[in-house]
């Protein structure tokens, strides 16, 4: 029962990581005000927590679940997931960065700032299939390195 839990809980996680990520390329529009800016930095808190969650689960799955940490620890579909959700949490440090700073600055960002911005969520965006793939193939057994 833990296991089915754990994997339910993995999965909503991430469709909600992926819906908060969503909102913010809707919301992260030229001619953005400060409340908007307010808005998108507070969902963008959204984002860490659940990044946090989908950690605390995900690895809880690995070692508590039904196939045991041996099953991930040697499947390079395994690492290629946390690899890629490492490069799209790097990826949405800018934004971070630059949400903060609008907020400090208690004014309009830019229009130049805001498309770098886009650039950033567009690329976690575009990023996101290959961990729904790399699941896929790893739930699957397609991976496995020799121990």
């Amino acid at each position: 029962m833990l296991d089915l839990f754990l994997a339910i809980a993995h999965h909503i996680l991430i469709f909600m990581l992926f819906g908060v990520l969503f909102a913010e390329l809707l919301l992260a529009q030229p001619g953005l005000d400060q409340t908007a800016v307010a808005r998108i930095a507070s969902i963008d808190l959204w984002y860490g927590v659940l990044a946090a969650l989908i950690v605390a689960v995900g690895f809880s799955r690995a070692f508590f679940a039904a196939k045991g940490w041996d099953y991930y620890a040697h499947n390079m579909f395994f690492w290629a997931k946390i690899g890629t959700f490492v490069v799209i949490g790097l990826l949405s440090v800018p934004p971070t960065v630059a949400y903060i700073k609008w907020r400090r600055v208690g004014r309009s960002p830019n229009t130049e700032d805001i498309l770098t911005v886009r650039r950033f969520l567009w690329i976690e965006l575009a990023l996101f299939p290959l961990l729904l793939i790399f699941a896929a193939a790893m739930a699957r057994g397609y991976g496995e390195l020799a121990p």
